[in-house]
């Protein structure tokens, strides 16, 4: 994986965080955006570990290109800023989770794990102010894509649950279906809306109406 800070002594002690773990390695570090741009390019690594404030190009900016030209290579967010902006700015450039840099190490390589296996993430303070912003009514994107009619009924059933934050199993369980059938659901919906991840997949939820927060009605 590629670790991108301005500060070399952040970047120095992620890279020994992540290097000490049997199935991770640093491939690269860098220093700002334009760097990072280049090297993942070069690198192609499975995850980029990314900073948000830089000198040059900032690290959404830099996420944005990285997702745009490799769908190989996934993008987490970690920031000392967890404000509202940052946090909609890094989904929209195509981040697959965000944390903030005081999480516990334990959670930020749970978090690793989870993003490379093809999932996302956010963290959980993160993803309470995400909801109640649209409780109340504040969208994530200009306009809302009219791709969801593409869906099967039983597909938008996965994505409303998916959306809820039940994982695979759970979903299984919840439908008495099994598991590997709910994998073949969720990709069948990430691919018809284009869409990289479970995050993703969730933010399109709330955003398009499909599930409102608790106390709202979908239309």
């Amino acid at each position: 994986m590629l670790v991108v800070d301005d500060q070399a002594i952040v970047r120095a002690g992620f890279a020994a965080i992540l290097s000490a773990e049997a199935d991770m390695t640093v491939v690269g570090e860098a220093a700002d955006g334009n760097a990072a741009v280049a090297m993942a390019a070069e690198l192609t690594p499975d995850l980029v570990l990314m900073d948000i404030r830089m000198p040059g190009m900032d690290g959404l900016a830099a996420t944005r290109l990285i997702t745009r030209h490799s769908s190989h290579t996934k993008v987490l967010v970690l920031t000392t800023f967890d404000l509202d902006a940052y946090v909609y700015d890094a989904l929209r450039a195509g981040s697959s989770g965000f944390l903030l840099k005081d999480s516990e190490p334990e959670a930020l390589l749970t978090a690793i794990r989870i993003v490379v296996s093809g999932d996302g993430v956010l963290a959980p303070a993160v993803t309470g102010r995400l909801i109640a912003a649209f409780a109340q009514g504040a969208p994530l994107a200009p306009e809302i894509t009219g791709a969801l009619d593409s869906l099967t009924q039983r597909e938008r059933e996965i994505m409303t649950l998916v959306a809820t934050g039940l994982s695979n199993a759970e979903i299984g369980e919840r439908l008495g279906v099994a598991i590997g059938t709910v994998k073949v659901h969720v990709s069948a919906v990430l691919n018809k809306l284009g869409l990289r991840d479970r995050v993703q997949a969730t933010i399109l939820a709330y955003e398009s109406g499909l599930i409102r927060p608790a106390g709202m009605s979908a239309p």
